[in-house]
């Protein structure tokens, strides 16, 4: 087994995940890529190389959640360093919105989040290991748009998740942090960015007048996960460009 902290970064494969992913490995910690897409978590340990792991896990299924983390504690040993990534969105009218649909994202994004949360906490806890826990939130748990009630209501518990488990975690000095990206250039936002009245509307509403790029939050994550932040948990950091700041548009 490696030196090197085991960083689980999960929804890996792309985006967000793969750039903390990158953003971990420079600063010296073995990332183990976890995602639904088994071919796509593949590709994306093989492209990072440096023998990263890539996990198929569904993160709406605590079963599959621990069997995944029982895996690495094995394989690997302890995770130090968790980036809860994973998410969906489903958007859809609110009055169209299915029970069946709110729950799906309700499960990934705040209960999978919950169930890794607390699955590495306790194997921190039991090797006194005074590790890293980043959530991704998202502006959208302070702000919100209706078709994606879903997602904003999934996000705001996120946001609260990380406070509770900052405070009862504490003790261990064990941290929990969450990163809230604005409007950042991953699949999620390829239909805007392909409709040009869109994207003027989302840069309308951001100060720094373009859409974030994956490193840029990676590299946010990175640093709450680091020694850098030592005095950081309970905290939710927006990188928006200035997007929560501004009180009108014109």
């Amino acid at each position: 087994m490696s030196d090197q902290p085991i960083a689980l970064v999960t929804g890996g494969a792309q985006g967000i995940g793969y750039a903390c992913a990158e953003a971990l490995a420079a600063d010296g910690a073995k990332p183990i890529l976890a995602d639904v897409n088994a071919e796509g978590v593949a590709a994306a340990a093989a492209a990072l190389g440096g023998g990263t792991v890539g996990l198929t896990c569904d993160m709406s299924d605590p079963v599959q959640i621990n069997a995944m983390f029982d895996t690495i504690e094995a394989e690997h040993g302890p995770v130090s360093i968790l980036i809860n990534n994973a998410g969906i969105a489903m958007p859809a009218e609110f009055l169209d919105l299915s029970l069946e649909s709110f729950q799906k994202v309700i499960d990934v994004n705040l209960t999978g989040t919950f169930v890794a949360l607390q699955r590495a906490a306790k194997t921190m806890v039991a090797k006194g290991i005074e590790g890293s826990i980043v959530n991704m939130s998202s502006v959208n748990a302070v702000v919100s748009i209706p078709a994606i009630a879903a997602y904003s209501a999934s996000k705001g518990g996120v946001m609260q998740l990380t406070k509770a488990a900052a405070l009862a975690l504490a003790p261990h000095n064990i941290r929990v942090n969450a990163v809230g990206p604005g409007s950042i250039d991953t699949a999620m936002m390829a239909g805007v960015n392909a409709n040009p009245e869109a994207l003027e509307r989302v840069l309308s509403r951001t100060p720094l007048k373009r859409v974030g790029s994956p490193r840029e939050v990676g590299d946010v994550v990175a640093f709450l996960a680091s020694s850098k932040a030592s005095y950081v948990t309970g905290e939710t950091i927006y990188v928006d460009g200035g997007r929560l700041g501004l009180n009108y548009t014109c």
